[in-house]
């Protein structure tokens, strides 16, 4: 199923702040810095990657929620959002 880019530019723009917070994090190991620090942003990023597949799907879903429940769309799209979970 392809979704419109214009329909995906919130998860784009999410992803691409979350690219510059592991850059970040990455630094922070790199410098020694403190393991509850690390454990902090990497949760931070851990969320925003799972909102950035949640609004994906979201899309997805809006698309796919005219279609019989067996349809082959539906069916990836619900082990999609089962993955995420």
């Amino acid at each position: 199923m392809k979704i419109k880019q214009s329909e995906l530019k919130q998860a784009r723009d999410r992803l691409a702040r979350m690219q510059g917070q592991i850059n970040g994090i990455i630094k922070m190991i790199d410098e020694g810095r403190d393991c509850d620090e690390l454990l902090t942003q990497l949760a931070a990023a851990n969320t925003a990657l799972q909102r950035a597949g949640f609004t994906i799907v979201s899309a997805a879903m809006a698309k796919c929620a005219k279609e019989p429940s067996d349809s082959p769309n539906r069916k990836a799209l619900e082990k999609a959002f089962m993955a995420l979970v």
